[in-house]
């Protein structure tokens, strides 16, 4: 199976979260609004996305919904069109992140196409490319997910998936929430209910249906509130 290639990947930005260890902060904005560098963190993946040739970007949304389109309108502005999935207004909750890309997955696949971008609207990741070359090798390798790893944080030293090391041995790193999948993945989850990711992949690991590569580049799950001032600096 491969990729139509007649128009580009769509993605989308999950976003619906509560961001409950980022309290206050998060009691009166949403997470991915918060700024770094004096831009809000979800506008740091919208520009890489238009930069990289994406056209049409879906936001999943639930705490604070409406603050959404609120700020970032629809997306012309990125040189995007943007969409929004109101979670909270449509199901009263938040659906997870299985949940929530299984319901917007007839957008994300409209048009014969097989396969989208994936990223959490709030991590950090500036240096991160959404390759049209990384999608085409994710086409030829039939795939349910290709995912991309970082460095274990200090919150989380147990990390997620083994990956190979250039000398044959495993190394346990972290999911970075960066990904392309197909719909393939998502084939058990219901749409409009809520459902977790985790358990797709470890499952689809085991039938060797996922690829794993490394991430060097900079990159911050933002958990507390120290880690936002941290990175309100730029780097020397």
């Amino acid at each position: 199976m491969t990729l139509n290639c007649s128009a580009p990947l769509r993605a989308i930005v999950l976003a619906a979260g509560r961001g409950e260890r980022m309290r206050p902060l998060t009691d009166h904005t949403p997470k991915p609004l918060l700024p770094i560098l004096g831009r809000p963190m979800i506008e740091w993946h919208l520009l890489a996305l238009a930069r990289d040739g994406v056209r049409e970007v879906l936001i999943n949304t639930a705490w604070l919904e409406d603050q959404f389109p609120a700020t970032l309108g629809d997306g012309s502005r990125f040189g995007l069109s943007l969409h929004y999935a109101h979670e909270g207004r449509d199901f009263g909750r938040a659906l997870e992140t299985a949940g929530g890309i299984k319901t917007a997955l007839p957008w994300l696949i409209e048009g014969g196409r097989e396969a989208f971008w994936v990223v959490s609207g709030d991590i950090w990741a500036p240096d991160f490319r959404f390759d049209p070359k990384a999608a085409e090798r994710f086409s030829q390798s039939g795939q349910q997910a290709h995912l991309w790893l970082v460095p274990n944080p200090v919150y989380h030293p147990t990390g997620d998936f083994d990956i190979a090391t250039p000398n044959g041995t495993l190394e346990r790193l972290t999911y970075a929430n960066l990904a392309l999948m197909r719909p393939a993945l998502l084939d058990s989850v219901a749409a409009g209910q809520r459902s977790a990711l985790g358990p797709l992949l470890h499952q689809g690991l085991r039938k060797a249906q996922i690829g794993l590569e490394r991430y060097t580049g900079r990159w911050e799950n933002i958990g507390t509130p120290a880690q936002w001032a941290a990175l309100q600096t730029p780097a020397a």
